[in-house]
């Protein structure tokens, strides 16, 4: 049940970061869940250098904007490879 939520959130968190990013005509739903849910391991990687801790296998806020940090970080990274500066 855990891996269910896990895309649910990380498919809100993905989806959140490309409206942030203007990203979002290019990406669906299929990539917005694995930009979230890969945006969940960096911003999980990022947050506990802080001592915080967020999972999205347990709905729960900090979870969630944990993964949202890190779609925002993984997009700013793809931007900026793609296009050469970051939005």
């Amino acid at each position: 049940m855990g891996w269910i939520i896990a895309l649910i959130v990380g498919g809100i968190a993905g989806w959140l970061a490309s409206l942030v990013m203007n990203r979002d005509a290019s990406m669906g739903i299929f990539w917005n869940i694995v930009v979230g849910c890969v945006g969940s391991v960096i911003g999980n990687l990022i947050a506990n250098q802080f001592g915080i801790g967020g999972s999205v296998k347990e709905f729960s806020i900090v979870g969630l904007l944990v993964a949202f940090l890190g779609a925002v970080v993984l997009l700013a990274i793809v931007n900026l490879v793609q296009r050469g500066r970051v939005r």
